[in-house]
């Protein structure tokens, strides 16, 4: 332990004098801000307050998982959602799967054997079947930023509503994205099955999900907490009952909790010039490390920024 401690130690003390030995050996007049620098330079307007009336809070025994809900591109299962939440739906169901590379799903215990196996739980006045939103028409009215550099599965890709979406002009649908951290709603081989009971985040690679299930939102903070969980055991990554299960403490609408007990945040706009900046310097990065830049950002590659909206006075 020592010789650890002694080695890491060393290595502190070296980074200083490597980083000015890097400054004297390339060209710092064209390196690459790094996000830091970009999200200190904005400004307050360039980020906006979640509706509360949209914000989820998934308490796990680790922490508070915050979702925000998309309703323009989902409103049945946004609306349905929030009605299992309000009857306390989740509450005392657990983390059912944890598929490495794929997702991690919680609600409604599932039984990959027989598909959708719904537990007999108050539901409140949420609906048992929800038509398949999978898509919406295509509305030039939704706030859109454009991401010019290509993709393997839509014919356009940018941002809309701060949700990394998806466009095909041609059929006249948009659509938003299985990248990490989005959350979309389970459901069996029934297009109508997923009815919200049962939620997944991804945390790997999904977007083959594309257009085939519904995308309600995406974690804004806390994807550590269902990245990180062991992984399931049965097929699928489904849980076993010799695995270990995280239980769902509650589930709530942030518009629902006392103001003082929300966790106060914001979201970079993807309109903004901040943004703008952050997808160009991923694009041409350039610094002491990174010699060669890629050239192109992928829409999965940049996480829209969040922060304490205490940050905005700082």
């Amino acid at each position: 332990m020592f010789q650890r401690i002694t080695l890491a130690v060393i290595a502190f003390t070296l980074l200083p004098a490597l980083a000015a030995q890097a400054a004297t050996t390339a060209d710092s007049s064209h390196y690459t801000p790094g996000a830091s620098a970009l999200l200190a330079q904005s400004k307050p307007d360039e980020w906006r307050t979640p509706d509360p009336g949209n914000l989820l809070y998934l308490q796990l025994p680790t922490g508070r998982v915050i979702i925000e809900l998309a309703p323009d591109f989902t409103p049945l299962h946004a609306a349905n959602i929030r009605a299992l939440v309000r009857a306390h739906y989740f509450d005392g169901l657990s983390v059912v799967r944890v598929q490495d590379d794929f997702v991690t799903q919680w609600g409604t215990p599932e039984d990959p054997a027989d598909g959708y196996s719904p537990a007999p739980r108050d539901r409140g006045n949420a609906k048992t079947s929800v038509p398949p939103e999978f898509t919406r028409p295509f509305d030039a009215a939704l706030q859109w930023t454009p991401l010019p550099d290509g993709d393997v599965h839509a014919p356009e890709v940018g941002f809309s509503q701060g949700f990394p979406a998806g466009r095909d002009r041609s059929s006249g649908e948009e659509w938003l994205l299985h990248c990490y951290g989005m959350v979309a709603v389970a459901r069996g081989n029934d297009p109508q099955s997923g009815d919200g009971g049962s939620l997944y985040t991804v945390i790997g690679q999904a977007r083959r999900l594309d257009r085939n299930l519904a995308v309600v939102g995406r974690v804004l903070v806390g994807m550590p907490l269902l990245s990180g969980l062991p992984r399931g055991s049965g097929a699928m990554g489904f849980y076993t009952p010799s695995d270990p299960h995280t239980p769902i403490r509650s589930m709530q609408v942030a518009a629902d909790v006392p103001a003082a007990q929300r966790t106060p945040i914001q979201v970079l706009r993807t309109g903004s010039a901040t943004f703008a900046a952050l997808l160009d310097a991923a694009r041409n990065r350039h610094d002491a490390f990174y010699t060669v830049a890629p050239g192109k950002v992928g829409v999965c590659a940049i996480p829209v920024p969040v922060r304490e909206a205490a940050a905005a006075g700082r």
